[in-house]
């Protein structure tokens, strides 16, 4: 009984109504086989969902399979010649096995003899099954590029949006529930100070899931969404963001403020510490984290959080932890050591501060007009663009290129003068009052949170390092003179 080893592959359903389905070609390859008094030892299928990387995979297993058992084997059979090759790289090498190891390839559907003409006849096929491929990925391509042109995505909408079949073609639509997630996963990351694990749990909290299988939004699906423009918009496609038809679901100056935040922020656990960045292990000067432990009794569970650095058990580290209330302690501390008793005094300090103030608006207000001479520009050259595209003397996706670049510069530009004068003088004024209200200063502590403590930090400190459990800042001016006391060793004779 002769021996065949075979393979049937078929890789879309327009093939499969076409008459070429695994079925027919399993069929056609056990009737030749019968009919030739043999039967098919090993046989490969290639269904239409497999990937290019597992035909091959399957294919140069077929090769390395009938090699190794060629003297056992009496053929190679497939259905049709554009079932075996796809690509003359293939073709050669079936072609090889006929030739290195005297095992025939036959093709049951297009039968040729083994001759020189027949050779030329499987070569021809062999070219027309390349060609088709090749001009295939062509269409695709710019099927695709015209998906793009009309403002469509070229595969699954993004997470917030949903495919949905209309009048037999794909377009995308809002979905609701993941749209509200969307919005508010950029609101609280651009406006409430999280980080991606916070701003998870807060999604959580809040009611929020990712989907009914998977709730909870995971790190990164977040990173992804947050850095999503197709929320503005818009669609990619070859590494260039083009305008879609799809409803924007993010607002633009929410989009950029959340990436000019990841511009500058690199998630640590130390995020989760009120002091952020800025307290530094005083032996390695590593930023600190914090470490939850919680112990259950019979009157409830309790939640103590230590202070350690993040290289806590590396070798020959020092194992220091501090638990917060005495970390609150040293806080309580240092504002205590800034009272200052005399009114006249108070009146001075209060007076720097403004003068302070003053100059940083007047630096602001040189920034803001640098910013607004620079958003003219952007404007400018967006009209400039519109109206060459508009003389068609640009091609589309050049402009859709630019014209997205300008729209994502422009609304930069537009979020960081809006924020300029605010910030300068929301931040001299809180300079004032934490010292108006430093006699209070402990009670706001004690009831801030872990962003407002970080603001009261960012104000009165450079920065803070914990040598071994004692808290030693270098703090701003005026506070650290207030801190040191009025009477200093560096004073002179005639002034403070």
């Amino acid at each position: 009984m002769k021996r065949y080893v075979a393979l049937a592959r078929v890789s879309s359903r327009e093939q499969e109504r076409e008459g070429f389905s695994l079925e027919v070609q399993e069929s056609a390859l056990e009737g030749f086989a019968k009919r030739s008094g043999g039967e098919i030892t090993k046989l490969y299928r290639l269904a239409e969902t497999a990937s290019k990387q597992e035909a091959r995979t399957s294919f140069r297993e077929l090769l390395a399979y009938a090699r190794e058992h060629a003297a056992n084997l009496d053929g190679v059979l497939f259905y049709k010649v554009d079932r075996a090759a796809r690509n003359l790289f293939d073709y050669v090498e079936l072609e090889r096995l006929e030739a290195d190891y005297g095992l025939p390839v036959i093709y049951v559907a297009q039968p040729t003899e083994n001759s020189p003409a027949g050779r030329m006849q499987r070569r021809i096929l062999a070219n027309m099954a390349t060609f088709y491929t090749e001009q295939q990925s062509v269409d695709v391509r710019e099927g695709l590029a015209r998906r793009v042109q009309s403002g469509l995505f070229v595969g699954k909408a993004p997470y917030g949006y949903t495919n949905k079949r209309q009048d037999g073609r794909s377009v995308v639509v809002v979905d609701p529930k993941a749209a509200a997630a969307v919005r508010r996963a950029f609101e609280l990351y651009a406006y409430h100070s999280h980080t991606l694990d916070s701003l998870s749990a807060q999604l959580t909290r809040e009611g929020f899931e990712y989907s009914p299988t998977h709730p909870g939004f995971v790190r990164s699906k977040l990173h992804m969404i947050l850095r999503d423009r197709a929320y503005l918009g818009e669609v990619r496609y070859r590494d260039a963001w083009h305008p879609g038809v799809h409803p924007p679901i993010v607002p633009g100056e929410v989009f950029e403020r959340v990436q000019e935040l990841f511009g500058v922020k690199t998630y640590h656990a130390s995020e989760s510490v009120y002091g952020g960045a800025m307290i530094l292990c005083g032996h390695c000067g590593k930023p600190l984290v914090v470490e939850v432990k919680r112990k259950t009794s019979k009157t409830g569970t309790r939640e103590y959080r230590y202070y350690r650095c993040a290289r806590y058990n590396a070798e020959e580290h020092p194992r220091v932890r501090l638990v917060e209330s005495e970390l609150d302690r040293q806080m309580l501390d240092l504002f205590q050591r800034m009272r200052i008793e005399d009114e006249g005094v108070r009146r001075w300090v209060v007076e720097v501060l403004r003068a302070k103030s003053k100059t940083a608006e007047q630096d602001a207000t040189a920034e803001r007009d640098e910013l607004q001479r620079e958003l003219d520009a952007v404007r400018k050259q967006k009209d400039r663009l519109l109206s060459l595209r508009l003389l068609d003397e640009i091609e589309s996706e050049t402009f859709a290129a630019k014209q997205s670049e300008l729209r994502s510069k422009e609304t930069k530009l537009q979020t960081r003068l809006e924020g300029t004068s605010r910030q300068q003088s929301e931040r001299g004024d809180l300079a004032v009052k934490v010292f108006e209200l430093s006699q209070a200063l402990g009670a706001k502590w004690l009831a801030a949170d872990i962003a407002e403590k970080r603001l009261l930090l960012e104000i009165v400190c450079l920065n803070l390092k914990l040598v071994d459990v004692t808290l030693v800042p270098a703090m701003r001016k005026p506070f650290d003179m207030l801190a040191e006391g009025l009477l200093v060793s560096s004073s002179r004779g005639d002034r403070i």
